[in-house]
């Protein structure tokens, strides 16, 4: 299983249920990598999504404790447990946690590859976080993007391994 978020300078990845950044590079890469895959994610992130619909081209595996959510083209779930019985036919590779933040930090532990898109700004008003890899045991750094700049940002991808879970 594998994270994918992005992050500021300061590890936050939301504000008010919203992303913190706009990047279509980014967009564009969180495409290639999980599509064709499966995506955990909490109920709030997909009702971030447009129309609040699920990712296409994914199964999508929605987390949550209010017992009647039911969402077409979602696989609906109320535990941990739960959404990974529901992601077991999904290659380890192509399962992918995608937020929001209790998810993130419920499962980071399971995940055997981050990637972490930082970047180099610190949003103001942020209220939701992913855990600082940097400072987690056994986390490591397997490569950095060359810097990306758009939308006035500049951000590099990181792809960071838990050693813990390579063998």
């Amino acid at each position: 299983m594998n994270a994918i978020v992005v992050v500021d300078r300061n590890w936050a990845i939301g504000r008010e249920n919203h992303l913190l950044f706009s990047l279509p590079a980014d967009m564009k890469r969180f495409r290639s990598l999980t599509l064709g895959g499966t995506v955990i994610l909490g109920r709030k992130t997909l009702d971030t999504f447009p129309g609040g619909k699920p990712l296409p081209q994914r199964k999508n595996i929605v987390i949550t404790h209010c017992a009647d959510f039911h969402r077409e083209g979602a696989v609906v779930v109320s535990s941990l447990d739960a959404a990974m019985e529901a992601a077991a036919d999904t290659p380890p590779d192509k399962l992918w946690v995608i937020g929001g933040s209790s998810v993130y930090a419920a499962l980071l532990s399971k995940c055997r590859r981050a990637c972490v898109t930082r970047v180099d700004a610190a949003a103001e008003g942020a209220d939701s976080f992913f855990p600082n890899l940097d400072k987690l045991p056994g986390w490591t750094v397997e490569s950095v993007s060359d810097p990306v700049t758009e939308n006035g940002l500049t951000y590099r991808f990181y792809d960071y391994v838990n050693t813990k879970l390579c063998i």
